[in-house]
């Protein structure tokens, strides 16, 4: 397995506790500030420090920009402070704070007479589903309002609320669409970097559990025409599935089977199954049954396709650790795994040959491929 994820085991340096006493020192932070050896990595890590620090104000700038359209209205062309102003209601002075922080983030750029789009700005207009979930976030950071009682347990967060159905059971048909809609434009980047990652040329029939309204298996077909698909989720977004089907012309090769893989026993009949973003809604308890009922229905040579954001394990990432795990911890029940710990999930269900594939872009998705043996 080509797992990337994880470093070596460290020894435990005695020399840490002393050294960090000597970088906390005051005194010796000014001395390397003035120090040509050093005055690069102490800029270099003060600057990084602040931008840990003004984190949350970088977040809502971003949140501002988008909730205000202001990256959409730019993509004609450049526009002033005194036109965007009336086109957003926003007074002049504050306004042009928020358009000065956003040129700070290389999000928009000075332009004579006004601000326009940076390429990094263009870039977030043109991610599907981008736009959407930041604004989403907006629960996320109220989830976050106060971080220790987050942390420790003592707050109700409202994401969990607006992801009912990692409970399983009936979810309403309106909420269910609010949250298929979500994932769904997010889906088409998710899909692109797991078809990269991962060939289906020799698969004749793949079940998509948890599938939603079916963004994933339609990425697949139209990438592999003829391919048979069944859909497998809860039954509030089959009638979504099925119009999404019809309306790529793969109604002929798809099929939709309601239930829940929490309660409900998995279809047999496809030689390949797909996890796109689903484990890391569950615990440990949930995923461990999941997966063994895959294994069961899965045919000898068989293949899982496990497609999520993932922890660093040891190596922690700012994708995977710093916001992916706070959001599934935010859900309730979900979780970020290292791409290790899934293996090792696989393995307890009964999988043997299991690989990872490289990531191209891990802060959107990473995958495993699990088959089960011949024995």
């Amino acid at each position: 397995m080509a797992d990337t994820t994880l470093s070596p085991p460290q020894r435990p340096d005695r020399n840490w506790p002393s050294l960090n006493a000597l970088l906390a020192r005051r005194g010796f932070q000014k001395w390397a500030a003035k120090f040509p050896l050093t005055r690069p990595f102490v800029r270099q890590e003060g600057e990084a420090l602040f931008d840990v620090v003004a984190g949350f104000c970088h977040s809502q700038v971003l949140m501002a920009l988008v909730a205000l359209e202001i990256p959409a209205r730019l993509m004609q062309g450049p526009q002033s402070v005194a036109a965007l102003a009336r086109l957003t209601q926003v007074p002049e002075a504050r306004l042009k704070v928020l358009l000065q922080a956003g040129a700070a983030l290389k999000l928009l750029r000075l332009r004579r007479g006004g601000y326009g789009l940076s390429r990094r700005g263009a870039a977030l207009v043109g991610v599907p589903g981008l736009q959407a979930m930041i604004q989403h976030h907006a629960v996320l950071y109220r989830d976050l309002a106060d971080p220790v009682a987050f942390f420790r347990g003592e707050s109700a967060p409202e994401l969990a609320g607006f992801w009912p159905y990692v409970f399983g059971g009936e979810v309403d048909p309106q909420l269910a669409a609010t949250y298929s809609d979500l994932m769904a434009q997010s889906q088409a980047l998710v899909a692109d970097d797991t078809l990269d990652a991962v060939r289906l040329d020799h698969v004749r029939h793949l079940m998509d559990v948890g599938g939603g309204t079916g963004a994933f298996l339609a990425e697949v077909g139209a990438r592999y025409p003829g391919l048979n698909m069944t859909l497998f989720d809860l039954p509030g977004v089959a009638p979504l599935a099925e119009a999404r089907f019809a309306q790529a012309g793969l109604a002929r090769h798809t099929e939709i089977k309601t239930g829940s893989f929490r309660a409900d026993p998995l279809p047999r009949g496809a030689d390949a199954v797909s996890l796109v973003r689903v484990l890391y809604d569950h615990d440990d308890a949930t995923v461990g049954a999941l997966l063994r009922s895959v294994f069961e229905v899965l045919p000898q040579g068989g293949q899982l396709i496990i497609s999520e954001p993932m922890s660093g394990g040891r190596s922690p990432t700012r994708a995977g650790d710093a916001y992916f795990a706070l959001y599934t911890l935010a859900m309730g029940t979900g979780q970020a795994r290292s791409a290790t710990r899934i293996v090792e999930l696989c393995r307890a269900a009964g999988f043997e040959q299991i690989r990872a594939p490289r990531a191209r872009r891990a802060f959107i998705t990473s995958c495993i491929i699990a088959t089960k043996g011949s024995s």
